[in-house]
């Protein structure tokens, strides 16, 4: 039981506003700007739920997940040129996919240690939800016919790795190791360009309103094409099912259309700078959520070893992402970008590359995320197969 119970929506709302104001304060200091203030958020986020003062389920959250995070992502793309998109993503599509070769492993790995003593009717489940997101979870457990129960253990476990790994990617790239044996161009940039970043920007009325009302054209048109297409296109084979989990993505339709809109009134989106300080709040608030549901006295109760395959299944292909992109010569931004857009999925690999102030893997991450949400039950099938589920 928490002080403040679930049902006091705007209340809660407002916290978690609060949250992200002051995570955003707090990066004035060198010690925010070391850990950065979307871990604050999340680390906060997860305090208060944990001392009980907030509850861990709630509709703001959902409200957050439903229409906060949609709303950022266009306005996160106002600056986006699709003449160079490919020349941005292409090349990160390789270390994606050999990052979801990561998942497997760790899940194979996770297998082969705790068979004996965890359902592996988890192992679809994680590998379908490290490659794509929940929905694939759910998926995976529909199709393996896995208990509730067991759901919902995961779930938790599920909730407290990604506190976790989401703090190591971002902390990550201030190491001095990691700088050392890693390129890291877009951190050089960012240093190179802190001044601009820092300018005085004078928002009008009028920038404030296009902003927000093109961003919800975008996300209601998006979400529109999305149902349609989903009710529309069958799943009857690969061919189809593939073409049904492009189209019926609101993510990548929302991309997509922005993208498209950006390009064709390049001047008058390029002067929309206060789009991309909105995201960058939402963004914000969204990690705050993000803490919330990491219950650790859940996860004792209900959930430890998960908790341990999950971890070894995240780290794996952490691990084995940098391993592949050190080998073939990609930069430490794209390494973590790909990683994150596997197990977290296309929202918080956006977070993570505009939170670090990597504007120009903002549309890989969003592209790289919804691809996983394709290929995520195709994995979760092929590995229950591999161990002999049915």
């Amino acid at each position: 039981m928490s002080l403040i119970n679930s049902h006091q929506t705007l209340l809660l709302f407002a916290i978690l506003c609060l949250i992200a104001s002051l995570s955003i304060y707090l990066e004035r200091y060198q010690w925010g700007k070391n850990i950065t203030g979307c871990v604050i958020a999340l680390l906060l986020g997860m305090a208060l739920s944990n001392l009980h003062i907030i509850p861990t389920t709630s509709k703001a959250y959902d409200f957050v997940w439903d229409q906060i995070v949609p709303l950022s992502i266009p306005l996160l793309l106002f600056q986006a040129n699709l003449k160079t998109i490919y020349q941005e993503s292409g090349r990160m599509l390789i270390i994606y996919l050999l990052s979801s070769v990561g998942t497997l492993l760790g899940g194979l790995l996770g297998y082969l240690l705790l068979r004996h003593i965890l359902t592996m009717k988890v192992l679809p489940m994680l590998i379908g939800t490290y490659t794509g997101g929940s929905m694939n979870l759910i998926a995976m457990a529909d199709a393996f016919h896995v208990s509730q129960n067991v759901v919902s253990a995961s779930i938790v476990a599920d909730n407290l790795t990604m506190v976790l790994y989401f703090f190591v990617l971002i902390v990550l790239p201030s190491q001095s190791w990691i700088l050392k044996h890693f390129k890291h161009p877009y951190i050089d940039h960012d240093l190179q360009e802190i001044s601009v970043e820092k300018r005085h920007h004078d928002v009008s009325l009028e920038e404030l309103a296009f902003c927000l009302s093109i961003s919800l054209a975008i996300v209601a048109t998006s979400t529109l094409l999305g149902e349609t297409f989903d009710q529309l296109i069958p799943t009857n084979n690969f061919a189809l099912a593939f073409l049904h989990g492009i189209l019926s993505s609101k993510y990548l339709l929302m991309t997509t259309l922005t993208m498209v809109l950006a390009t064709l009134f390049g001047k008058t989106f390029r002067k929309m700078e206060m789009a991309n300080t909105l995201g960058t709040y939402m963004m914000y608030i969204f990690f705050a959520v993000i803490g919330v549901p990491a219950s650790i006295a859940m996860m004792l109760k209900r959930a430890p070893l998960l908790v341990i395959f999950t971890l070894i299944i995240c780290f794996t292909n952490l691990l084995f992402t940098l391993a592949a992109g050190k080998l073939l010569h990609f930069s430490i931004e794209e390494i973590l970008i790909a990683s994150n857009a596997n197990v977290g999925g296309p929202t918080t690999a956006c977070a993570m590359a505009n939170a670090r102030g990597w504007k120009a893997l903002i549309v890989p991450s969003l592209l790289m995320g919804t691809l996983g949400y394709i290929i995520g039950n195709y994995l979760g099938i092929f590995s229950g197969l591999l161990i002999g589920l049915k």
